[in-house]
C-alpha cells in the first residue's frame, strides 16, 4: 500500500462553491484510478485539513498525480486555492490494527 497525506490550510477569499465542484470531480475521478483504495478528509478546529488516500501502490500514486485534469487542478491549488499545503508520499507505511 502507498498512503498520501495532504495537509493544507484554504485562503480565506476562495471561492467556496467552485473549490468544492474541483474537489468532488478530483475524488470521483481518483475514485476510477487503476490502484485507488480509499480517500478521507478531516478538517480540524483551527481550519487545517488532513486529506488521505491510499493506493495499490507507489506507481498508481504518481500516476494519479500525473492525470491532465488533477494537474490542472494542483495549478488551481498553487494559484487559487491554498495559503500552504504539505504531501507527504508514504510507501509500505507501518500498520496496527485494533479489531
Amino acid at each position: 500500500m502507498y498512503l498520501v497525506v495532504f495537509r493544507n490550510r484554504k485562503r480565506a477569499d476562495i471561492d467556496r462553491a467552485a473549490y468544492d465542484a474541483q474537489a468532488e470531480e478530483m475524488e470521483r475521478l481518483a475514485a476510477r484510478r487503476p490502484g485507488f483504495l480509499s480517500f478521507k478528509t478531516y478538517t480540524a478546529d483551527d481550519g487545517e485539513v488532513i486529506a488521505v488516500s491510499e493506493w495499490a501502490d507507489e506507481a498508481s500514486a504518481r500516476a494519479w498525480g500525473k492525470v491532465a485534469e488533477h494537474r490542472v487542478a494542483q495549478a488551481d491549488g498553487r494559484a487559487r486555492w491554498y495559503a500552504e499545503y504539505t504531501l507527504f508520499g508514504c510507501p509500505d507505511p507501518h500498520i496496527h490494527s485494533f479489531p
